[in-house]
């Protein structure tokens, strides 16, 4: 996923090792999608719409 986003929008993404299962995405300290509160990892174009919207 951090290839896609890099490919599409020109940034890096920082990704940030964490434990139990975590899986969040954060743009400039607002949380975007967390598994945490869906239960499900992303979709790579959810996360591209997301960000496509900030």
């Amino acid at each position: 996923m951090a290839a896609t986003i890099k490919d599409e929008t020109g940034v890096e993404p920082e990704l940030v090792s964490g434990g139990g299962g975590i899986f969040d995405v954060v743009v400039d300290g607002d949380m975007i999608f967390s598994k945490h509160e869906v239960d499900r990892f992303p979709e790579p174009d959810e996360i591209l719409s997301k960000l496509r919207d900030l």
